[in-house]
């Protein structure tokens, strides 16, 4: 009971800095006081405004915004957002283009489960669109996924990727972003040891932690400095009566907001500042760069326990799949076995979070892929968030793997799987 009456008094300090933003908004926008201004007046509205949009944003899952293209034939073509595989704790969605021609690139992107939704990844998607199929993983926030679902950690996780890229075919290009990294390269080796034919025919591996220990950082010494328990003492949860997850434990958005804010605190700090006073003098606008960017970073979900919990101790930790000692229900998932798809690295050269060396570790455990299927890209002057969604991205990562996707279309003879020694 200590774990949910904590959970719900975050989402009660939460409603209740959303109900002052409102009342204080409210308050001093009162048609009366028109007949008196007051600087003092419009301040405290425009605090009222921006507070109360800031902590209504945090329980709100954002729209993907992506609604039509013009395409090559000069026509602007409506774009439906369709569910084509629904489970539990994650979806399979398409973003189909309206009366267009199917295109011959069909990209699974792979979503990372860490905070933030899967539109944290709209800009990348939105360059997507225009060339390709494309597909993306829809997580769903733990809070609403009922007990009666069961668990999900790390290797429920790669099951889902493994059952997504089935049912996508072998003619599907993965890219992964961030944390899904290492699961996706453990569910590609997966089917290249069990179903070698639904492998898909490239992977893409984006700023992901393969090997934490080859850069550290200060996200793995955190991963190095506590223990499970603390973790777990610490950062668990249980969902609170309001929601349909009651009783799940989580590791909640509200505590990993927290997190996320308080390693910049002095630029957030800022950056309301001046919204405020924007606000206070009528500059400030409903889709300006502020609300764009904070709409999105608010805008956190709850991570079920035991998938944040594995991901700490299997992949921070252990460094299971760093040491190919990965394994799903009790059988080892050999990343050797994978021998006929392409696999290509990119990272940036400032990426604090998944720093230069953590994701191109996976090269070195493909001992079964042939050099000329493996690529690597390190973008200068790049962050983590700019190497999949910021100018770099747009610039220079996204031509670069649209140009290695297509010189790996084609399907290649299977070559035999290696055995993996005991």
């Amino acid at each position: 009971m200590f774990l949910m009456a904590s959970y719900d008094w975050m989402e009660t300090v939460r409603n209740t800095n959303q109900w002052l933003g409102s009342s204080a908004r409210t308050m001093a926008s009162y048609p009366a006081f028109a007949a008196m201004p007051n600087p003092a007046l419009e301040w405290m509205a425009a605090w009222g405004e921006v507070t109360e949009r800031s902590f209504q944003r945090m329980v709100t899952k954002p729209d993907w915004g992506i609604h039509s293209f013009t395409c090559s034939d000069g026509k602007d073509h409506l774009v439906d957002v369709k569910t084509v595989m629904e489970r539990p704790f994650g979806n399979l969605i398409h973003f189909n283009v309206q009366e267009r021609a199917e295109k011959a690139r069909k990209i699974l992107v792979v979503a990372p489960m860490s905070g933030h939704y899967a539109t944290l990844l709209r800009s990348t998607v939105n360059s997507l669109i225009p060339d390709a199929e494309v597909y993306v993983t829809d997580w769903i926030n733990a809070r609403d996924i009922p007990v009666s679902e069961g668990k999900f950690d790390i290797e429920d996780y790669t099951k889902y990727l493994v059952e997504f890229m089935r049912h996508l075919g072998p003619e599907t290009h993965v890219i992964a972003i961030c944390q899904p990294v290492p699961l996706a390269l453990a569910a590609t080796a997966y089917l290249a040891g069990k179903d070698p034919k639904a492998q898909p025919r490239s992977l893409t591996l984006i700023g992901g932690p393969v090997d934490p220990e080859a850069a550290p950082t200060e996200v793995t010494d955190f991963g190095r400095s506590v223990s499970m328990g603390q973790l777990e003492a610490g950062m668990i949860q249980r969902v609170g009566f309001k929601y349909q997850g009651v009783g799940r434990k989580v590791y909640p958005g509200l505590l990993q907001l927290q997190s996320f804010i308080s390693m910049n605190m002095d630029t957030h700090a800022k950056s309301f500042h001046d919204q405020i006073m924007r606000v206070a003098r009528d500059e400030a606008g409903e889709h300006d760069r502020h609300n764009r960017f904070y709409d999105e970073y608010l805008a956190v979900m709850d991570m079920p326990a035991e998938f944040y919990l594995s991901t700490v101790e299997r992949v921070f930790k252990s460094r299971e799949i760093a040491r190919n000692a990965f394994t799903i229900d009790g059988e080892e998932v050999d990343i050797s076995a994978v021998t006929d798809v392409a696999v290509k690295i990119v990272e940036g050269a400032n990426d604090d979070i998944s720093a230069p060396g953590q994701c191109l570790a996976a090269l070195d455990l493909l001992t079964g892929l042939p050099e000329d299927m493996k690529a690597s890209h390190l973008e200068p002057g790049a962050g983590h968030y700019g190497i999949f969604a910021g100018k770099s991205w747009r610039n220079n990562i996204r031509p670069l793997v649209l140009d290695f996707i297509d010189a790996n279309s084609k399907p290649r003879k299977r070559r035999a799987t290696k055995l993996k020694a005991v």
